[in-house]
């Protein structure tokens, strides 16, 4: 028998949010295997047997005895003592092996809920890895549940009618619309799962404390204040009632049931108090309790205890180490935090990492007036995490602007991909801390070198997500105010209306040194602007009605600003000369906001003050506030690259139907398997890699000697390149081991023999010589790739040649790539003038480079073995690019996880 797979072991979550676990079958499966048998309906048992007296043992020797190679099989656990609930399994066909037979069986009780579609998912993954084509099965005609699952997977399944049968086919491979159908389903389950937490039916604080002034005793009394509409079961052993409310010694004891449980008692009674939820059936844990995967060793094995114990009973979990959660629904009035400040009700939706960071940021909101859809504070994130809150906040009506503090994230890509997508409706915003070097990458190339030491992975991620990143949590809420009160804008247009006109300039150059146009106003609108404003007056843009100027000049200017069709948004900046009635003044800005035509255009006021801002009064339209002009300017800055990536098509990630995956997936597993492990591939095999997805490549022979380095040159012809072949060398020039530009036999023998002295005395012992033909004149650019552990394949397109690293004019990018991606990266380059005719000079042909991009992206996310790829220099020509050095590091890959797995 092969090996079992152990890297297919994985927990998925079901449509209704609950958690199994999912493993491949073992023979010792058997007694549990005829237990779920046994188990099934009658009708479960016709369909799938196309008997109700099937042989049972036969079945079970069928669905467990197998070697992973010829015959497959998966098995779905659940509940503490992790009975099976489903099973798939497949085999070969004896006379056609890249065909296999599929089967399923689900226990009547977990059908409907998505486990069977996921367990032919991941069936069909392994299929594919194994070598198997093409999944059949046979199917009862009124098993119409059954043809419903091959369909729900988003295979190209066809059927076929015989008599008294469906005949069914389906490819294994997943396609594209496959992959989004799972992903789909995964949003789903976790919009489930969060419900779950935000609209219990009923609480339960476990560790509940008469003690104000305490963590568990001011969770308690919250939940009590807010109004939460259902009951609350304060759970503590010590006390018979807890805050004039009946308290139970155990969860177990509660009379009713228990949605949700809020875990406060010591982090070595937590595990316990979950398994008496699970055995209570409660569908949601929250453990504000801290002392688990932050505090070492022993804690991380008691958060891993906890994980285990909420997977096997399907319960999920937020925290440990967590502030808690809250929900401002009048209909639900749900506040499970510690927190001294109840939120204001508003349209936010906001996500912690830090729990005390939460606390801050909660008042800081309620200061700032802006209010709060639900809160979770996530502390460890042991199960629920970013992109399970994302995914729920997607389909929330009351949640119209997202705010994230993140410190770390899980899956990265999976964030990326769910972000992309909520941003496209809604404003995602985001600070992220850890920006410094902590954790550089052990890299050996220019690309390596490039990427270390710095979080430019996160904004990547970001940018290509439609992320809008904060710098600050002060320009977070800067950025928030705006966006989550006025329309995002829709051009880079700005007008500037101020009674001061330094203030005024200072606000023009912060917008203009963020890409901002302070457009001069036409003659009309100036006209009009003269008319009710002093001779002195400037009303070019920015528009200066002087210090004196009363309510009533902001609000005739503003409108006609706002109105003009002239600008996308507008500042306004208002300095109180004298005992001004600030408050009229806001009125005014805020009446003229309201006038804006069919195209909303947002208004900022800026009060350079140090008194308290007025209340808000009346009806109309919230205008976001800013003490200083360029905080205005920079919020506004964000919320315009917003609108920009909002309005742009999304890009396509185009496919290489001429690549050759097969073969390189073949060369590599070749050179993995001669290196015993992680090794920088030699130049030949760098060339036939590149090759198997079109990268063109200077033409190229290799010599093991200088007369072989002569006779290259001249079946080449012409001035050629020489270079010394040395695995660990990064840095050739430096090295002496380039030479460009030689011409004739004689003078490459020589240039060979000497270049083998230099490079050998300078530590590298040289193995060969790689003789090029040379390219002629173009731009030189770095293409490279860095295998990120979390973010996957990072793509890095900037200025190459031997100053790459002093330049360090790059963009970044994470793979897959789309047109989009690969057109921008270009063009974002500070010598990207180079490739656009700079003083004169011939256009590169940007199409190729960006065509090469692309091909590098498909080749690196296709094969994860690859580690490192830098090709440096490309050499951009007028027509066509040349790749004129490169160099690969492949190590084994990490086995990914299984289609729908969740980490953990």
């Amino acid at each position: 028998m092969a090996t079992y797979p152990a890297d297919r072991e994985n927990d998925v979550v079901l449509r209704d949010g609950s958690t199994v676990h999912v493993r491949p079958a073992r023979p010792d499966d058997g007694p549990a295997m005829e237990q779920l048998l046994e188990g099934l309906s009658d009708r479960s048992r016709r369909l799938r047997f196309f008997s109700s007296f099937p042989n049972l043992e036969r079945a079970v020797r069928w669905s467990t005895e197998v070697d992973y190679e010829h015959r497959y099989g998966l098995v779905a656990t659940a509940g503490g003592d992790g009975h099976l609930v489903g099973h798939a399994g497949w085999e070969r066909e004896a006379d056609r092996p890249e065909r296999a037979e599929v089967a399923l069986e689900i226990v009547d009780a977990m059908q409907s809920r998505g486990l069977g579609t996921i367990l032919l998912g991941q069936l069909a993954e392994a299929a594919h890895d194994a070598g198997v084509e093409v999944l059949t099965a046979e199917v009862l005609p009124e098993n119409h549940l059954m043809i419903k699952v091959f369909r729900d997977c988003g295979f190209p399944v066809r059927t076929h009618t015989v008599p008294g049968v469906v005949l069914v086919e389906l490819p294994s491979s997943m396609s594209p619309e496959a992959r989004e159908r799972f992903e789909r389903r995964e949003q789903v389950a976790a919009t489930a799962a969060m419900q779950t937490f935000f609209s219990p039916r009923s609480v339960a604080v476990i560790g509940a404390s008469r003690e104000r002034g305490t963590v568990p005793g001011e969770l308690f009394h919250n939940l009590l204040a807010a109004g939460f509409h259902g009951p609350v079961y304060p759970v503590n052993p010590k006390a018979a009632v807890v805050q004039s409310v009946l308290a139970y010694p155990s969860i177990l004891e509660v009379p009713g049931p228990v949605d949700l449980a809020v875990v406060a008692v010591p982090a070595h009674l937590v595990v316990e108090a979950a398994r008496e939820c699970a055995a209570k059936g409660v569908r949601a844990l929250v453990v504000v309790s801290a002392g688990f995967a932050e505090t070492g060793p022993e804690g991380a094995g008691r958060q891993r205890e906890l994980l285990a114990v909420c997977r096997a009973a399907g319960m999920r979990l937020i925290g440990p180490n967590c502030l808690g959660i809250l929900n401002t629904n009048p209909q639900v009035r749900l506040d499970a935090t510690f927190g001294p400040n109840a939120p204001q009700p508003g349209r936010v939706g906001f996500l912690s990492q830090s729990g005390a960071l939460g606390l801050a940021i909660v008042d800081y909101a309620n200061a700032l007036g802006l209010g709060l859809s639900s809160f979770v504070s996530v502390g460890n994130k042991a199960d629920i995490s970013s992109n399970d809150l994302l995914s729920y906040w997607e389909q929330d009506d009351r949640t119209g602007l997202v705010l994230l503090y993140l410190e770390s994230f899980g899956n990265p890509r999976k964030f990326a991909r769910i972000a992309r997508r909520v941003a496209r409706t809604k404003p995602v915003l985001a600070v992220k801390s850890g920006r410094s070097a902590a954790g550089a990458r052990a890299t050996s190339s220019h690309t390596g070198a490039l990427l270390a030491a710095s979080d430019v992975t996160v904004d990547a991620l970001f940018h290509q997500a439609g992320v809008i990143r904060a710098d600050t949590l002060a320009e977070l809420f800067d950025v928030a105010s705006l966006l989550a009160n006025q329309p995002v804008p829709a051009g880079r247009r700005v007008g500037i209306v101020t009674n001061a006109g330094g203030p005024g300039i200072m606000c023009a150059d912060a917008c203009d040194a963020g890409g901002l146009e302070i457009v001069q106003l036409s003659p009309e609108l100036q006209a009009k602007l003269r008319e009710g404003l002093p001779a002195e007056a400037a009303v070019a843009n920015p528009v200066d009605m002087l210090a004196s100027a009363p309510p009533e000049h902001y609000r005739q200017t503003l409108q006609l600003v706002v109105t003009s069709g002239e600008v996308d948004a507008v500042i306004a900046i208002f300095i109180p000369p004298l005992p001004a009635d600030t408050a009229q003044v806001a009125r005014a800005v805020r009446d003229a906001a309201a006038t804006a035509g069919p195209v909303p255009v947002p208004v900022l006021q800026v009060v350079m003050s140090s008194a308290d801002p007025p209340a808000e009064d009346g009806d109309g339209p919230r205008l976001p506030r800013y003490q200083f002009p360029e905080d205005a300017a920079r919020a506004l800055v964000r919320a315009v690259e917003y609108g920009t990536w909002r309005q742009r098509p999304e890009g396509e990630v185009p496919e290489l139907a001429e690549a050759r995956p097969d073969e390189a997936a073949a060369l590599l597993a070749a050179a993995l398997a001669d290196g015993q492990g992680g090794r920088w591939l030699g130049p030949a095999q760098v060339a036939r890699l590149l090759a198997c997805y079109g990268l063109p490549v200077a033409e190229w022979r290799l010599a093991e000697t200088p007369e072989e380095a002569a006779a290259a040159a001249t079946e080449l012809g012409g001035p050629v390149a020489l270079k010394a072949v040395a695995p660990r060398l990064v840095h050739k020039t430096e090295a002496g081991a380039v030479r460009l530009g030689i011409d004739g036999a004689d003078q490459v023998r020589a240039a060979a023999a000497e270049m083998a002295e230099t490079v050998a005395a300078r530590g590298y012992p040289v193995e060969g010589f790689l003789v090029q033909r040379m390219v002629g004149d173009g731009v030189e650019l770095l293409v490279g790739v860095v295998h990120d552990a979390s973010f996957g394949p990072v793509v890095a397109c900037g200025a190459g040649g031997t100053a790459v690293e002093l330049l360090k004019d790059v963009a970044v990018r994470i793979t897959p790539l789309t047109d989009r991606d690969a057109a921008e990266m270009i063009r974002s380059l500070q010598t990207f003038p180079l490739l656009d005719g700079y003083r004169g000079a011939p256009k590169g042909d940007v199409a190729a480079l960006e065509e090469l991009l692309l091909r590098v992206s498909a080749l690196v996310d296709a094969h994860p073995t690859i580690a490192e790829l830098d090709c440096n220099p490309v050499r951009v020509l007028p027509e066509g690019v040349v790749v004129v050095d490169a160099r690969v590091r492949i190590e084994p890959a990490r086995p990914q996880l299984p289609l729908a797995a969740r980490r953990r």
